[in-house]
């Protein structure tokens, strides 16, 4: 017959050998699941507002594009389409940016320029999990020319 002693104050051994540590790495994903999506879903946020911003930018440096001929001829401001693309693509290099879009709406008679910026965001702790490596957010912006004085 195989007794064990035991010292005084010690518990029996129970069948749940081993239970706590399963429990903790499973418990330990999960956390880590939800700390990836707090880091990566701010990131996130931050590319659509960077996303934003740049789209800002780049109309307001477009809608400065104005045919100057017709200006000082004393016609209307009117925005330089080609220039005005030159100028946000100017912008948008030099800020990193390859992938957008120009448009040049006419809202209540008046020619507008709006862009549409693309940017990637490189998910660093979801990736680990399965749920993507990048995602690509956009902004878009729309400005027009100022044609009243002060």
């Amino acid at each position: 017959m195989n007794r064990r002693r035991w010292s005084v104050g010690a518990a029996e051994p129970t069948g749940d050998a081993g239970r706590v540590s399963l429990f903790l790495a499973v418990a330990m994903a999960g956390v880590l699941v939800v700390i990836g999506l707090a880091f990566d879903g701010s990131g996130q946020l931050r590319s659509m507002q960077r996303a934003e911003n740049l789209a800002a930018e780049a109309a307001r440096t477009g809608g400065q594009s104005i045919d100057r001929a017709r200006a000082i001829a004393g016609g209307s401001k009117e925005i330089d389409e080609d220039d005005a693309r030159a100028a946000v693509r100017s912008y948008l290099a030099a800020a990193g940016v390859a992938s957008h879009s120009v448009s040049f709406p006419v809202i209540e008679g008046e020619k507008h320029i709006r862009v549409r910026v693309d940017v990637a965001y490189d998910r660093l702790l979801l990736g680990l999990f399965g749920f993507g490596d990048s995602v690509t957010v956009s902004g878009e912006a729309t400005a027009r020319t100022l044609t009243e004085g002060p």
